[in-house]
Formats: C-alpha cells, structure tokens, sequence
C-alpha cells in the first residue's frame, strides 16, 4: 500500500472516519480549512457520488451552475463567432474572439480555458470535435456555450460558471473554490452546486439519489459530508 507523507496524515487526523461523517457542511469546510498542509492556494473540490447508471442516458447527470464566488481562477474564454457578435465577445470581456482560432486550433494551439460558438459557425466549429472533445472543450448547447446570446455566456463564465457531468462510476466532481476562500463563501458555492445536482435528478433514477458528499482541497483528505440533508431535499 502506499504511504502518505507525514504532512498529509497529520492531516488525516483532522478528518473524521468514513463511518462517521460531519453533520453539515459549514464543519466539514472549516476541517477542510485546518487540514490544509500546501503552500500554495489549494482548489477546494467536492465529489458526489450518485445512485445512478450512466451507461443509461435517461440517467447521466449533467449541467451548469453559477458559483456565487467564483471558482478563484482566471478563465480564458475563445468565442468563435462572425460579424457584430465578434466586438460583442470583446466587449463581455473575452479572451480571444473570431474565426480565424479555428485555423489557429486545427494548428495545435489550444491556449484557453472555455470555448464559446455561435450557431451560425457551428459548420465550421465542427470539424474540431476530435481535438476539443476529448479535451472538454467543444462548444455545447447543454453547456450553453453554444449560443447567439454571447455576452451573457462570456459573462457567466467570467463570474464562476461551471459545468459538471457524471463520470461513468457514477461520480461527479467539481471545483468550489480556493482554500483562502472564507467559509461561507465555500458554503454558498458548495449550496449552488448540491442544489443544482438535486434537481438535476433523472426520473429514472430510483433508491438513493445522493450516496455521499465529500469536499476536499488539492492536497489534504476528504471530509464526508452527511448526505442525509440532501437526500431531504431531493426527496421533495
């Protein structure tokens, strides 16, 4: 078995057992907080395991939400678009904008965080899904990155807009912050993204929906959360 440093399980110790988890998110982001170890400014994640069977698509989980703080990074966003929506994507704030990326990406460069397209290129945009799909970043309508509105989706993105999807293990995992982030402003992005996740809860889905609750920072243990509250909720 592999041996932890003796940094990571001094934080260990911080963190209670699998079989006894916090009861609210507000102790579990605070332990999260003091167990951090890293010299740097850690991300602060959270993993949801769920009761459902991606290999169905009436059960994959997916979707966006607004972080109310932000995820503590700084999104490079390319709009790929033509005419007046080009100086619209400069205006909101977007990195790179026009068409001529297309050519720019087919050439191997690939120096952004989130791309958005406007329905009218998609033609073209296309011819990119072998490289930006495996990377996760094509152009989506369920993401709404495929959009005419393209202030708003540069805007959204820029404020902490996320997208999460179910992995095939039936896992999802999602940044909520940074460790310097004060406790409530952890709490406020963990509530948006858990209530989102709720009712993102597929019909076909039956038994437990939310299984387990986890935050963590980039280097220190995971600190389960209680699910019972979210399965309150999700029963509604």
């Amino acid at each position: 078995m592999p041996k932890h440093g003796k940094k990571f399980s001094k934080a260990a110790l911080l963190a209670p057992s699998r079989e006894n988890p916090v009861a609210n998110s507000e102790e579990a982001l605070d332990i999260v907080k003091k167990a951090s170890f890293a010299k740097f400014d850690e991300s602060v994640e959270v993993a949801v395991r769920l009761g459902v069977d991606p290999r169905h698509a009436d059960q994959v989980v997916r979707g966006t939400v607004v972080l109310p703080h932000g995820t503590g990074k700084t999104v490079r966003v390319l709009v790929l678009a033509q005419g007046e929506k080009v100086k619209e994507a400069e205006d909101a704030g977007a990195d790179f904008f026009g068409l001529e990326y297309v050519q720019k990406i087919k050439d191997g460069w690939l120096d952004f965080d989130v791309a958005v397209a406007t329905p009218d290129v998609m033609g073209q945009v296309g011819a990119l899904g072998r490289v930006l799909g495996p990377r996760g970043l094509m152009p989506s309508p369920k993401a709404g990155t495929v959009t005419f509105d393209v202030a708003r989706a540069v805007k959204e993105i820029k404020a902490g807009k996320i997208e999460f999807r179910v992995d095939k293990t039936g896992n999802l995992h999602a940044p909520i912050g940074r460790i310097s982030f004060p406790v409530d402003s952890l709490e406020a992005n963990l509530a948006a993204f858990m209530d989102t996740v709720v009712r993102a809860k597929p019909s076909a889905s039956k038994g437990t929906y939310i299984r387990s609750v986890t935050v963590s920072s980039t280097m220190g243990p995971g600190v389960r959360i209680d699910p019972n509250f979210y399965r309150r909720v999700a029963a509604r």
